[in-house]
C-alpha cells in the first residue's frame, strides 16, 4: 500500500531567492507604462478638439464626472502649469500625488525584499466612494462652478 503521508526520499531543493532587480521589475513596468500615457497626453493636446473622446455622461446628460477633465489637467501637470491642473481637475491632481506616493511605498518595500501591503478595510473604501460622490457632485451644483474643467 502506497503511503502518502510518507516523506519524499529525495528533497526539492529550494527556490531562488528574487533578486532586486526581478522584485523591482513589475513596479518599474507600471512606472514605464504610466510614464507612457504621460508623454502621450503631454504630445496630444487635450485642449484641442478631435484628439480624444468626449466623456459619454457629459455628452449625453451635461453632468461632470469625477473624471471630466482629467485629461487637460494631466496636460497641464506635465507642463508644469498646477494651477490649470487644479482647475481643469482637482481631485485628478491629488491621484497623481497619491500614486507617486504608493508607488515610491511600493518600490522601497520591494527594493528591501517585503511584499506590497495596500490594506483598504470598507471605512477606507466608503470614505473614498464619499470623496467622489461630495466632489462629483459639488462640481455640478451652482457654486460648484469652480471645480468645472
Amino acid at each position: 500500500m502506497l503511503d502518502v503521508n510518507a516523506e519524499s526520499p529525495l528533497p526539492t531543493p529550494a527556490a531562488p531567492a528574487p533578486t532586486v532587480v526581478s522584485r523591482l521589475a513589475v513596479p518599474a513596468g507600471l512606472l514605464a507604462a504610466v510614464a507612457g500615457a504621460f508623454a502621450y497626453v503631454g504630445t496630444v493636446d487635450p485642449n484641442q478638439p478631435g484628439h480624444y473622446p468626449v466623456c459619454p455622461l457629459y455628452r449625453f446628460t451635461g453632468v461632470y464626472c469625477p473624471g471630466c477633465g482629467g485629461l487637460r489637467s494631466a496636460y497641464s501637470f506635465i507642463h508644469g502649469d498646477i494651477l490649470a491642473a487644479l482647475q481643469d481637475n482637482a481631485l485628478a491632481v491629488v491621484g497623481y500625488l497619491g500614486f507617486a506616493v504608493l508607488w515610491t511605498v511600493w518600490v522601497v518595500r520591494a527594493a528591501r525584499g517585503r511584499p506590497p501591503r495596500l490594506e483598504l478595510g470598507p471605512v477606507h473604501l466608503w470614505t473614498l466612494g464619499t470623496l467622489l460622490l461630495v466632489f462629483t457632485v459639488v462640481r455640478n451644483l451652482p457654486f460648484g462652478g469652480w471645480l468645472h474643467p
